[in-house]
């Protein structure tokens, strides 16, 4: 039988949220009571126990009768925050007699304290329990927490954050990341109330958005049924000044092109004395032939390394778009309002010496970013090493930097020893296009530059590396858009922190800093490295491959250990083996020695060789299941393969070698990385790597479904009393296909597809599990009842040239002759628009009257016609 919610609204009397907070501010209290934090609950619409104060024994009694046994009772004390701790809650009260034993034992327990009264609450029916809460984050704001409670919570750990606001996709999310989602969805038992629960976790968002006062609430439990849910207990923390996020840089921003991409720099502090920080930066940007104009600014020189020098940069007759700062600390500020009296733009100050060095830091710094707020200009740092652009040949750096090659990697760190170090010791396997180094970030920060290489074309993959977070919020939604385009890749330090403060809830609790951080990043979609190890291995395979298509991987190896290395890793990291064809298991077993199995992974023993490798890859290419490849190879021959792996054409499929102990022949690793292909020393690392790009491939599939979805249905259109709702045609849409497949005559099926035609599983499998790289199937869908239902479904299949598509319609007969294919078609011409489709071909029957008449409408011209077929196309605009 259902279980039943029970509700007490009319028991309730209703208190203001306002007033409920005004009144705690003037108690000076920093916590509310259990009663006042579910009465601002049930304001936001979040349901509920209640709960009446009772200010005596007879009170209690009679409202425990009003209520209906079984009741709760519970303290009320402004000075009691944990009431269960210290024997402030008794459970399951069943008749009078027990009410009033627990009565006077909750007010002997606290008879030192502040006690207002005892709150008396219905008893919630059992059910599955759940923690949400809410915490502020120095950096990113508000904080939501969900998990199940119980030990799920306090043990486990098993819960799950999202910076706020969250949508309805995010609270999606956080249901299915716990461990304990099957108990969600009804392990051995009923399901509970999911869209009810996805329903709570918004109102809280939305009440912590709106209230900023409540800077800490937790509702613990929440009980969940099969229809609805029940807030059992519920606490909250306010301040009358809460804590804000770092704030974000000045309102009028601009898009940093010139900073990354200037035709004149001044460098103040310039000078030819080798061995100081202002000659290696001129050094750098001469030796490195930058594009632009270049002025040394040194008041005691006529020149330096072959350039007029200036006085001032007041002195300087044109514009200057970059100013370089290497000035002594107590010398910037003097500098830099000189440089906005000049009306440059952007200014790098790679001097050290501020805020990072103690209070007289500080100060200087404090009053440069007052300066710049009031001038109007932009800074990078201080304490930086400036920028790095291959693409413009300009490098900042105050350590010396040779010769470079143009590259597809940005990086953006604040310590600017370290990016030179990197810089230095991958510049043979990594290919950067932009080092950005922030320093103290007083105002550009990590967020800006994220957001100017999103849109850099040079860029195809961003770095991160981090110690904190500016402007969280504004970083969470940055790197959400950026992340959609291009892997973005972080590297966070300072994962642990020594002697935590004690905190006054589970949430606050386990949401230490280092989880809000990975919870940041996860719900913008940006890569968490664990190390600089497991950074580089990824940028080394996000700028030199393609993104996996699927999960499929096949192996290559010349030792059966190492295969199942890679297997085992590869199921941990939600990819599988690929399994080929049978034409193409017999092209294998010509390859390969009689004694070998044909399996994947292809075994093949120490007698493997350059052109074996590449004749198995050849085959395993050709496989649609096959998305990817890892190749393990002999140390000792390495250098055989280079050329021989560096020829095969992958078929746009993502390939990864592996060599063990690599280190030991490095000459031989660096000309297969800079021939495109990452070397990694172990199998597990290559298939950790492959199902970090899968991984990202399928949330870059999930953006692009969802906006072709959104694009899908701003081109519904209603025909007769029928609304027509257009969507992508999804895996989950078998039952539906194969019903609109049977409704369709044999004569419709037979136009459409040109032989007999009828739904089976492998049917169902093969029309709607679409790789969206490849083919777009559009559903027309109508709503009868309660029971949705396809009409019409089109498709626009990729052909190459890639610009180019074949489309094909079919419209269920009883909805034929009602314009719908010719509304459905113009949808599709709309999408294919939307895509950068250059030109749609359409083939069919000369007798398929009705989908010529479209085509005509649609203006397609007549490109052949051969027998009984006709090839029709349109060139869109």
């Amino acid at each position: 039988m259902e279980q039943q919610v029970p509700t007490n609204d009319e028991l309730v009397v209703r208190v203001d949220t306002g007033e409920i907070l005004s009144r705690a501010h003037v108690e000076n209290r920093k916590f509310l009571m259990e009663h006042e934090s579910k009465q601002i609950l049930e304001n936001a619409g979040i349901k509920t126990t209640g709960g009446m104060v009772a200010l005596s024994e007879d009170e209690a009694v009679e409202m425990s009768g009003d209520l209906g046994y079984p009741v709760v009772l519970k303290i009320v004390s402004p000075d009691v925050i944990h009431k269960t701790d210290f024997g402030g809650v008794k459970l399951d009260l069943k008749n009078e007699r027990e009410v009033k034993e627990a009565y006077h034992d909750i007010l002997s327990r606290f008879r030192d304290e502040k006690v207002i009264g005892v709150s008396v609450q219905k008893m919630a029916p059992p059910g599955v329990e759940a923690i949400v809460g809410v915490t502020r984050d120095a950096s990113f704001g508000p904080v939501l927490m969900f998990g199940l409670g119980g030990i799920f919570a306090e043990v486990l750990k098993d819960v799950t954050f999202r910076v706020l606001p969250i949508t309805e996709d995010s609270a999606d999310e956080m249901l299915e990341e716990i461990k304990g989602y099957s108990l969600l969805k009804g392990y051995r038992g009923q399901s509970v109330d999911i869209p009810a629960l996805k329903e709570l976790l918004l109102k809280v968002s939305n009440l912590a958005i709106t209230q900023p006062e409540i800077t800490e609430l937790e509702l613990n439990p929440v009980v969940l049924y099969p229809s609805g849910y029940l807030t059992v207990d519920a606490r909250m923390f306010i301040d009358s000044a809460p804590l804000k996020p770092d704030a974000d840089a000045p309102a009028a921003r601009d898009d940093l092109y010139e900073l990354f991409y200037p035709q004149s720099i001044a460098v103040l502090g310039a000078t030819d004395s080798q061995g100081k920080l202002g000659y290696n930066v001129m050094w750098n940007l001469l030796s490195h032939q930058f594009h632009g104009k270049l002025y040394p600014i040194n008041p005691r020189k006529e020149a330096v390394l072959g350039l007029k020098a200036y006085k001032s940069i007041l002195d300087i007759e044109d514009m200057v778009d970059v100013a370089i700062v290497i000035v002594p600390a107590e010398a910037a500020p003097k500098a830099i309002e000189d440089c906005c009296t000049k009306g440059v733009k952007y200014i790098v100050v790679e001097t050290a010496g501020f805020a990072e060095t103690g209070e007289a830091g500080r100060r200087i710094q404090s009053d440069i970013k007052n300066l710049i707020a009031k001038r109007g200009c932009r800074l990078l740092g201080p304490n930086c090493s400036g920028v790095i652009n291959t693409h413009h040949n300009m490098v900042q750096s105050i350590g010396p930097i040779d010769q470079l090659r143009k590259g597809n990697v940005g990086l953006i760190a604040q310590a600017g020893v370290y990016a030179a170090g990197i810089l230095t010791g991958l510049r043979n396997v990594l290919d950067f296009g932009i080092i950005a180094t922030i320093g103290n970030k007083m105002d550009v920060s990590e967020a800006d530059i994220l957001e100017f290489m999103g849109q850099d074309e040079n860029i195809k993959v961003i770095a991160l590396y981090m110690e904190d977070v500016t402007s969280g919020q504004r970083f969470v939604d940055i790197a959400g858009r950026v992340s959609q385009k291009k892997p973005v890749i972080v590297l966070k330090a300072g994962r642990t922190e020594a002697g935590k403060k004690a905190v006054s809830s589970h949430t606050a609790s386990m949401a230490g800093s280092d989880e809000i951080n990975s919870a940041a990043f996860r719900q913008s979609g940006v890569i968490r490295a664990r190390d600089n190890e497991h950074l580089f291995a990824l940028l080394r395979a996000f700028s030199k491959q393609p993104l996996p298509k699927g999960p499929g991987v096949l192996v290559v190896t010349y030792t059966g250990s190492l295969g199942v290395a890679a297997t085992d890793m590869l199921y941990t990291c939600n990819l599988r083996l690929a399994e080929l064809e049978p034409h193409l298991k017999k092209q294998l077993a010509s390859v390969l020695d009689d004694y070998l199995n044909i399996q994947n992974p292809v075994d093949c023993s120490f007698s493997m060789n350059p052109e074996q490798a590449k004749k198995i890859i050849e085959i395993g290419v050709q496989s649609e299941d096959v998305h990817g490849l890892i190749v393990i190879v002999q140390g000792e021959m390495l250098d055989s393969y280079v050329d021989t792996l560096a020829r095969i054409d992958y078929k746009d499929k993502p390939v990864l070698c592996c060599v063990a102990c690599k280190e030991f022949m490095m000459d031989h690793v660096i000309r297969m990385e800079q021939k495109g292909i990452p070397v990694y020393s172990t199998p597990e690392m290559a298939a950790e790597v492959l199902g970090e790009m899968y991984r990202h491939s399928l949330q870059c599939y999930k953006v692009r479904m969802k906006t072709l979805d959104r694009f899908l249905a701003d081109n519904s259109f209603t025909i007769g009393s029928h609304s027509v709702h257009l969507r992508l045609l999804t895996r989950h849409d078998m039952d539906l296909w194969t019903e609109f497949v049977n409704s369709c005559s044999p004569r419709s099926l037979w136009l459409r597809f040109l032989s007999p035609f009828s739904a089976t599983p492998e049917t169902a499998q093969q029309f709607c599990n679409i790789n969206p790289e490849e083919e777009v199937a559009v559903a027309a869908e109508i709503t009868e009842g309660d029971r949705k239902k396809l009409i019409a479904i089109a498709r626009l299949i990729k052909c190459r040239p890639r610009d180019e598509v074949e489309y094909a319609v079919i419209v269920t007969d009883s909805w034929q002759q009602k314009r719908l294919g010719r509304m459905l078609s113009q949808a599709c011409l709309n999408l294919a628009k939307h895509l950068d489709i250059r030109v749609v071909n359409a083939e069919t029957i000369q007798e398929n009257f009705p989908i010529v008449r479209v085509l005509n409408h649609f203006h397609f011209k007549i490109e052949s016609k051969e027998r009984n077929m006709i090839l029709m196309s349109l060139r869109l605009k």
